[in-house]
């Protein structure tokens, strides 16, 4: 049950029609990638790629493509995960079932990883300028390994218990690196961040593995948001169908010993440039220092198979992990967090700028009218554990309003909470707070705000659908038009004005849109600089919105005012999504390479019928 090694996965998928073979002297350098992105778009089987220019190892590209392949490779265990998952959710109902107990004590049993002599992986060594060096966008600062499953343990605390596997960006080559060095970019709230910590308050260089291939539930277990403490190899086990192998190696850290490649060494006191490196905002990440890993040693098994990715503005190949994921996750969320039913991290917005939640809100049944306050704290505690801190914006409507509201329905969702939106107590803005690393909206690296928008009781307006006629707007504005019920983009004037800093002109608009007619049809107005880009779908439109703003920055409205520290405005509330002079460029491919992807696909070439 389950593969021992990414070799018997590929086995697998070439007997059951999921694995193509493609010999062809295709660039690693954009190239490669632009063919990614098309494969998945056309969901395309897995590919093999083993005529690659410049590297001599085979790269596997869009194994975790579609939903049904990834639901495939685990179909020998997903169910027994499942499960084990809702019984975790619900320890009650073993008491009714507890027939259910018995199964799962296979899928417990191989949950623990497993000791080994001999480690596959440390076969072969090789120079770390010989790995493939994918090259993703055209101003990346160099090639990186974008599926890399980085193992650290606690200074203090070695062991299992005290381990982290993680998939955290690894740059290859470029910048200041010297020839035997990679750059490891994490973002916050990542479980990397105490080890190194503890590692740098006692002055020593932490040791790191960075293992690249081996059975696919590493990959999924590496980017599971579990509790600290919890390791990921465990995870890895149940998901897989078989224990994970562990061997011993130099560094004072295990061996996943059936992983493709293994790269060892230290993250050393200091940093260096990372970046930029296009991000699964569908922006770059721009240049900023980061910690970096000495590589000590390169070691690969025989026949080696690089696996690889490509992210950029969603939805990518990483869309199908987060889908996945919230599938395993699911029946945890009113566990973990008290008073929510559900919640969805909004792949179209960038995944972390939007999260939906639909709670409970039983605080005072006895008072007249239903207003947020059980929400309220359900948000405080989404901000405050696992990746749901991540957040930008976080939108709650409350289950009693609507039982079959779900959260997976943006636009039901977005139209609920604004038939029901009061501007004077609704919105919560929590300033100069920790922000994702990837977003470049707020005050700082890593500083922004976030904004809590919970919504509940009566519905107290109809939502408009045409904009009628609209009143006379400060010079710049124009060209309004509806995107969903209820809201609408402006083109705004091109946004010059420095990092955290509000605009007059912003703050003209509200008062110009004092008198609108439809204020109250539309609570909803996005600034932007193409409106009829947004209007196009609604994808284009929540990536957009939400990707390009900061709530504190750029919230305005009608007859807005601060009382007792809490802002408020009348319909409609502005938002502010123009592209800023601040931001970083959104992703875009070179002609050149678009032209060279699409000719491999065209009659008579290696991709013919891919996509």
């Amino acid at each position: 049950m389950g593969y021992a090694c990414l070799a018997d996965c590929l086995a697998d998928l070439r007997d059951h029609g999921h694995l193509k073979l493609v010999d062809a002297p295709i660039d690693p350098h954009l190239e490669l990638a632009a063919v990614q992105r098309r494969l998945f778009r056309a969901k395309a089987p897995a590919v093999l790629f083993t005529g690659l220019k410049g590297t001599g190892f085979p790269m596997l590209a869009n194994l975790f493509g579609t939903r049904e392949r990834l639901r495939f490779l685990f179909r020998d265990s997903l169910k027994a995960a499942e499960l084990l998952l809702k019984t975790a959710s619900s320890p009650g109902e073993i008491l009714k079932h507890p027939w259910r107990a018995a199964k799962l004590v296979p899928s417990l049993a191989r949950m623990p990883p497993r000791r080994v002599s001999r480690a596959p992986v440390l076969e072969c060594r090789c120079p770390l300028e010989s790995l493939p060096r994918l090259t993703s966008w055209p101003h990346d600062g160099g090639p990186f390994i974008t599926l890399p499953l980085v193992y650290t343990e606690h200074p203090g605390k070695p062991g299992l218990a005290g381990s982290n596997l993680g998939m955290y960006r690894v740059q290859l080559a470029g910048n200041d690196y010297a020839g035997d060095e990679v750059g490891l970019h994490y973002q916050i709230h990542r479980g990397i961040g105490p080890h190194h910590a503890v590692a740098l308050e006692k002055g020593i260089p932490l040791p790191v593995h960075i293992f690249v291939g081996g059975p696919p539930c590493l990959s999924i277990a590496a980017v599971m948001p579990l509790p600290e403490g919890i390791s990921e190899l465990y995870f890895a086990g149940l998901l897989g169908g078989r224990r994970t192998a562990l061997a011993r190696a130099r560094l004072p850290l295990p061996l996943l010993a059936e992983t493709d490649f293994c790269l060892s060494g230290h993250i050393l006191p200091g940093l260096k440039p990372e970046g930029p490196f296009g991000d699964h905002v569908g922006y770059y990440s721009l240049r900023h220092d980061f910690p970096v890993v000495r590589v000590t040693e390169v070691h690969h098994r025989k026949n080696a198979v690089w696996p690889f990715t490509v992210v950029g503005r969603p939805p990518q190949e990483d869309t199908v992990f987060g889908d996945f994921i919230h599938e395993l996750t699911a029946p945890l969320v009113p566990q973990v967090f008290h008073g929510i039913r559900e919640i969805r991290a909004v792949d179209a917005a960038g995944v972390h700028p939007l999260l939906l939640a639909v709670g409970s809100e039983r605080y005072t049944p006895y008072e007249a009218r239903r207003r947020p306050r059980e929400l309220l704290t359900a948000a405080l505690h989404l901000l405050g554990t696992t990746q749901t801190a991540l957040a930008k914006y976080v939108l709650l409507a409350a289950g009693e309003d609507a039982p079959d509201l779900h959260v997976r329905d943006t636009e039901a969702f977005l139209r609920h909470i604004l038939e029901r939106a009061d501007f004077s107590r609704d919105l919560h803005f929590i300033t100069r707070s920790t922000a994702d690393t990837l977003d470049y909206t707020g005050s700082a690296l890593h500083e922004g705000s976030k904004l809590i928008w919970a919504s509940a009781g009566e519905k107290k307006r109809e939502l408009g659908r045409e904009i009628g006629e609209t009143p006379a707007l400060p010079p710049g504005f124009g060209r309004m038009l509806p995107v969903l019920p209820g809201v609408a983009v402006l083109r705004g004037p091109k946004h010059t004005l420095p990092r955290d800093t509000q605009d007059s002109a912003m703050e003209n608009l509200a008062g110009a849109l004092a008198s609108w007619r439809q204020q109250e049809a539309f609570p909803l107005l996005v600034v932007v600089d193409d409106p009829d880009f947004c209007a196009r779908d609604t994808d284009n439109f929540l990536w957009i919105a939400f990707t390009r703003s900061d709530p504190a920055t750029d919230s305005y409205g009608p007859h807005a005012l601060t009382r007792a520290k809490h802002w408020l405005c009348r319909p409609p509330l502005i938002l502010d999504a123009r592209l800023k002079s601040f931001h970083a460029p959104p992703l875009e491919e070179e002609p050149a390479v678009t032209a060279a992807a699409e000719s491999l696909a065209a009659p008579g070439g290696p991709l013919h019928g891919f996509y």
